[in-house]
């Protein structure tokens, strides 16, 4: 649900810059409500179709002349299909086979020095994140611990939520817990819940509840950028072994503290966590402007 996410901020973007999109995905009932919500063009296809040559049919038939990814693990099979087509191919985040015929990667989440990218050209690092808009609107400083967020995505398909309670609880915190439309652990949740914790589902605005609250646990994905990007301080959790490098990056930026892999995590709150400075250095270097420099990096490729 990240990469939707991130897709829908990037389709906010193009569209105010002129530039029509259409989306292309799996079937997916939550997705396709939020795409009708909001006014996109969209299609229900086989992402993983690499034999009845999809792709050609809906650049012909849509007249696509820009082709982008958001999917992590592209297949060189679908991107041969793009590049067959004649048009400029571009991906987020792409450790898959076929990112190296991507015309453009935009790695915002790359932060590991040592990682080779693959693709014509890259461009990495927080400067390319593609953050909510709204943020501008519910930014604040935190100054004090009174209300913690405990958000891991869409699905959370590790189930670290269950974690995080049990340890939250032991410590006599509560929270409030987000849940994402794909969340499917709640019969595990149950057993660790307290009334000490309230729990969301589906949630009309992310960034609103960041701004009801003065700490924030999460995974290591978008999330914590949006968080620190709004003066949220997190305490950030890696669920997938490639989210180790964007948790201690994270920390780097003042912004956040890195708990580790969700394996072996080591969730506390002491007492003196300095909210005051990780909410400035939050807002001060997670910036805004991110979306208008893909914007533009998009546009000299069309």
């Amino acid at each position: 649900m990240g990469h939707f996410y991130r897709a829908l901020n990037l389709a906010q973007g193009l569209r105010q810059a002129g530039k029509p999109c259409k989306f292309y995905l799996n079937r997916h009932d939550v997705s396709c409500a939020l795409l009708q919500e909001q006014g996109h063009s969209f299609e229900i296809v086989v992402l993983n179709d690499f034999t009845s040559c999809w792709e050609h049919k809906a650049i012909a038939n849509d007249g696509i002349t820009c082709w982008i990814n958001d999917r992590l693990d592209t297949d060189a099979r679908h991107a041969a299909q793009i590049k067959a087509a004649g048009i400029p191919l571009a991906t987020f985040d792409d450790r898959g086979s076929g990112a190296a015929q991507a015309d453009l990667h935009i790695a915002a989440l790359a932060f590991d020095a040592k990682e080779n990218l693959a693709g014509a050209k890259v461009l990495r690092g927080a400067d390319y994140l593609v953050l909510n808009p709204a943020i501008a609107r519910h930014a604040r400083l935190r100054s004090s611990l009174s209300r913690i967020l405990v958000t891991l995505g869409g699905s959370d398909t590790r189930g670290v939520t269950v974690k995080v309670v049990q340890l939250l609880a032991a410590t006599g915190r509560g929270a409030t817990v987000l849940l994402g439309p794909a969340f499917g652990h709640m019969a595990e949740l149950e057993q660790v819940i307290t009334d000490d914790f309230v729990i969301k589902r589906g949630v009309p605005s992310l960034i609103e509840e960041f701004a009801a609250h003065d700490l924030a646990v999460t995974g290591g994905g978008i999330t914590p950028f949006e968080a620190n990007a709004s003066g949220l301080p997190c305490i950030v959790i890696a669920c997938e072994m490639f989210e180790i490098p964007v948790g201690k990056a994270l920390q780097e930026l003042g912004g956040s503290m890195y708990a580790g892999y969700h394996e072996n995590m080591h969730l506390s709150l002491p007492d003196g966590l300095p909210l005051d400075q990780m909410s400035k250095s939050g807002i001060r270097n997670i910036g805004l402007d991110g979306t208008a420099r893909v914007v533009a990096a998009l546009t000299e490729l069309a």
